[in-house]
């Protein structure tokens, strides 16, 4: 792959969210590509996705994301949030002449890795009654149960808990409690963490769940996949060391509250794009 885009000598990934669920996927890629200058932006000034209408999330996507790609050109573009995924990436990859990753939920390692048969899906509530979702299903899952919990809670909890904020003490336990209350849930053994903020709270989640249960995200196959797709670029110099950003549609006193979070990613700059 050329690398005409940045001034690195390496690929610069760009990597979008609403909000902070995306830096689990960012985490998972620099495990791989740990010398990839990596930007990651947050929407937080459209925070949350998944209440927005289709048309009016589509139209603010591609605002923002041409926006980013001026002020930040990048390589590779890694959407890494179901709900924008789901909607956007088919306008995204015939306006955009380069390489775009989106996330789906896992739900056909899982059904490939379940022994019961009964799998769970943990999502946002857009993302369990989106009409693509249940396509997965029928088209991986046939010969399983899917218990299905959308969430909007656990979102949150995530974005305070990177912030550095208290947690409720049985927030995450009441959601969990729901789950497994649901009819077959017992016999789950494969937990698809369907929203890229859920991952932040796998060792809270698991706490919580039964110990045979396991849970499983999109994150590292997203990663693979950053990876074949720049497995042409040139090997940087050895004394390179890339640059990680993170950028915010608004700058907000939530959005400063990230800062010692984002350092554990290796990020130690903010910017903002006031749109």
């Amino acid at each position: 792959m050329t690398n005409s885009a940045t001034a690195s000598p390496v690929p610069r990934i760009l990597v979008f969210d609403s909000g902070v669920g995306g830096l689990s996927v960012a985490q998972e890629i620099q495990q791989r590509l740990p010398l990839n200058p990596l930007v990651y932006a947050s929407d937080n000034a459209f925070f949350p996705y998944g209440t927005k209408g289709e048309a009016e999330l589509i139209a603010r996507v591609d605002m923002v994301i041409s926006e980013l790609l001026k002020r930040y050109p990048a390589d590779i573009l890694v959407i890494a949030c179901n709900t924008a995924s789901t909607l956007t990436l088919p306008h995204l990859r015939s306006k955009l002449n380069l390489p775009i990753v989106g996330v789906v939920p896992a739900i056909k390692p899982a059904a490939l890795m379940s022994k019961t048969k009964v799998i769970g899906l943990l999502a946002t509530p857009a993302t369990v009654a989106r009409p693509y979702t249940h396509e997965l299903i029928r088209e991986y899952a046939t010969d399983c149960q899917v218990v299905s919990l959308g969430s909007s809670e656990l979102v949150q909890i995530a974005e305070q808990k990177l912030r550095g904020e208290m947690i409720a003490p049985n927030a995450i336990g009441k959601i969990t409690q729901e789950l497994m209350a649901m009819d077959n849930a017992e016999k789950m053994d494969v937990l698809v963490l369907a929203c890229t903020h859920f991952p932040l709270l796998k060792d809270e989640l698991a706490q919580q769940l039964p110990t045979h249960l396991t849970l499983i995200d999109s994150g590292a196959a997203i990663a693979r996949r950053v990876e074949f797709l720049l497995a042409d670029a040139v090997e940087p110099p050895a004394e390179y060391i890339p640059e990680h950003l993170a950028v915010f549609t608004k700058a907000t006193a939530e959005a400063q509250q990230l800062a010692p979070a984002l350092t554990r990613f290796g990020i130690h700059r903010q910017d903002y794009l006031g749109i």
